[in-house]
């Protein structure tokens, strides 16, 4: 495991909230996964949302809802996103298509390891 990639809580893929282990315990993710988790959760991290960071997050509030941003600005406000996760040393935001305004796609990232791995939006 390289230094820069760490374990992180682990989060219930449907509702996103923290999960037990089997002793009833705090569950924790590892690397791989933990990477995969901490970049699906800089996507969906607002700007200003953080308490201990107010800079970490996408501006959702002023460059996308209710914008139509195009689409390589909004590609590369989830790469940069990605790229802040610790270990994560490439991303690639590919965007599928929109579903009304839902918009489909995915986030596929490298790791310092050569790890690769991908998060949908």
């Amino acid at each position: 495991m390289s230094s820069a990639t760490q374990n992180t809580l682990l989060l219930d893929q449907s509702s996103w909230d923290l999960v037990v282990d089997s002793n009833g315990n705090i569950a924790m993710a590892t690397p791989p996964y933990s990477v995969a988790q901490d970049v699906s959760s800089a996507i969906k991290t607002f700007l200003g949302d953080a308490y201990y960071d107010a800079t970490a997050g996408i501006d959702y509030f002023g460059q996308v809802l209710g914008q139509q941003p195009p689409l390589p600005v909004l590609q590369t406000l989830m790469e940069n996103a990605a790229l802040t996760v610790p270990g994560v040393v490439s991303a690639t935001c590919i965007i599928e298509g929109f579903t009304g305004r839902k918009v489909n796609g995915q986030v596929q990232f490298t790791d310092s390891d050569g790890n690769t791995g991908s998060v949908a939006l």
